[in-house]
């Protein structure tokens, strides 16, 4: 397996706050990796740092093989057209249509033609299920399943081959938070996406994890497959998995 993210000896600390040490994860080719964890167990913090957004006090984050804290500049914007990055409430531009939220990726590259970003827009929005129609549609006039979608078109817009997922799920009912589940699953087999997700919701995180990585104690306690990480004796996993909601959502998937 080659591994797309690489996190090795991780420290993050902020004054005398430690929310990091010696933590290792490795992120392999093609999987789907959540991030699970308590509150202050620090995961969108070191999202953002895989992301190039914050800079740890020690360790190395390499992402498709670049030290992402070292490199320059150019770089550093190249990587940043092979991941997409859904963001928790779907984060859509307020002034700007569905249609141009997913073009804004396409022509900050200032390398395409305006009628192929139009094309290639309507494809990625066809593919996450929102019509021409809707594509015109402000995001306020939008319904929060459809804000979902739309960001999702946005994320793979540049086709990416890395895909962060903040929370997909949350905000949505059970309907529509099955059908998302559904998206995603189709979304990552069709275009061969390495994702790795943040979530709370035991639906979501046993529907679409390969591995789960257990953050706390400021490290990763545990890291594998989702029937093997329940049996970790932690008290975290104790609470989180084998609760009634963890329980509940294990038995829906038999």
């Amino acid at each position: 397996m080659t591994s797309v993210i690489d996190i090795q000896d991780l420290r993050t600390q902020y004054g005398d706050f430690v929310v990091h040490r010696d933590l290792n994860l490795q992120v392999e080719q093609g999987e789907i990796l959540s991030l699970v964890g308590g509150s202050g167990s620090g995961k969108t913090t070191l999202l953002r740092q895989i992301l190039g957004l914050e800079t740890p006090a020690h360790g190395s984050v390499r992402v498709f093989g670049e030290d992402i804290q070292h490199v320059d500049g150019d770089t550093l914007q190249e990587l940043r057209t092979r991941w997409g990055m859904l963001f928790q409430h779907g984060a859509l531009f307020s002034a700007l249509s569905a249609f141009d939220n997913v073009a804004q990726p396409m022509r900050e590259l200032r390398t395409l033609p305006e009628t192929l970003i139009r094309q290639a827009v309507l494809l990625k929005l066809d593919m996450v299920g929102i019509t021409p129609k809707d594509a015109l549609k402000m995001p306020a006039d939008l319904s929060g399943g459809m804000v979902k979608r739309v960001a999702l078109a946005r994320a793979i817009a540049l086709e990416p081959e890395l895909l962060f997922l903040d929370e997909p799920t949350a905000g949505l009912d059970p309907s529509l938070s099955d059908s998302f589940v559904d998206l995603i699953r189709s979304l990552h087999q069709a275009l061969k996406l390495t994702v790795v997700m943040v979530t709370h919701d035991l639906d979501t995180l046993f529907a679409l994890s390969t591995r789960i990585a257990v953050l706390a104690d400021k490290h990763v306690v545990a890291l594998g497959a989702p029937d093997d990480v329940v049996q970790v004796k932690h008290p975290f996993i104790e609470q989180f998995f084998l609760g009634g909601r963890g329980l509940r959502a294990r038995q829906e998937l038999v």
